[in-house]
């Protein structure tokens, strides 16, 4: 039997000041959480993947293609990794309506990639209501929702999302928890996901990576892991 190279493995070192991050772990299908205080590295990481940064050492891979090797002189640029990357504060284009902000993802989507309907992650995010206003006129909730499908229209490989609920109120969270599910079930995309909140790995995730002071202490299901 082939075994299939997983959608991420990564095994890197990175500097930042008095700072460093030496990690390395692999994530499935579904959602990965990184799991941890704040300063345990979990948003270094994922902008080391988004090629936002770049490592001192070490190596990534998406389904086994190499986008960073730092010893074999390989670095993809980040605009041609297909990795989309959420921020907690969505980082929506003030000037453009919801809509125009929503083809601007499907933009970086390939040539040739018809992707995810237009149509069908508006429906799925409850976001059609929202297509002609700014992003002045939105919630905290309704960002994350646009900035969501965003993310999805540019047809990523990977989705990295970090903390996009932290900014919100628990009743905001509550409502944006379940289209996060349907994310992770309707779109087959592999997310990791940046929390230290306990219900949302419980809730979301099948994995866990937990960070502390830029190492991996432990991985594994949740339930196993958690409870430590």
């Amino acid at each position: 039997m082939i075994t299939q190279p997983p959608p991420l493995s990564i095994d890197v070192m990175s500097k930042h000041g008095e700072f460093t991050l030496a990690a390395a772990f692999e994530a499935g299908s579904g959602v990965t959480a990184l799991f941890g205080r704040s300063g345990a590295g979990k948003t270094t990481m994922l902008h080391l993947i988004a090629g936002l940064y770049r490592p001192d050492r070490g190596r990534i891979a998406l389904f086994g293609e190499p986008i960073v090797d730092i010893a074999g002189g390989v670095y993809v640029p980040k605009h041609k990794r297909r990795i989309a990357l959420v921020f907690q504060d969505a980082q929506l284009f003030p000037h453009m309506t919801v809509a125009q902000n929503l083809r601007f993802g499907r933009w970086f989507a390939p040539r040739g990639d018809n992707g995810v309907a237009f149509d069908h992650v508006v429906e799925t995010l409850g976001i059609g209501a929202l297509l002609e206003r700014r992003p002045a006129k939105l919630s905290g909730g309704e960002k994350q929702r646009v900035a969501l499908a965003r993310a999805l229209l540019a047809s990523p490989r990977l989705l990295l999302l970090d903390e996009p609920l932290a900014g919100l109120d628990d009743s905001r969270r509550q409502e944006i928890l379940p289209l996060i599910e349907r994310v992770r079930d309707e779109f087959a995309v592999p997310i990791l996901y940046v929390t230290h909140a306990r219900d949302e790995v419980v809730r979301l995730a099948s994995k866990v990576i937990v960070l502390d002071a830029g190492r991996v202490v432990a991985e594994g299901a949740p339930a196993e892991i958690l409870p430590r």
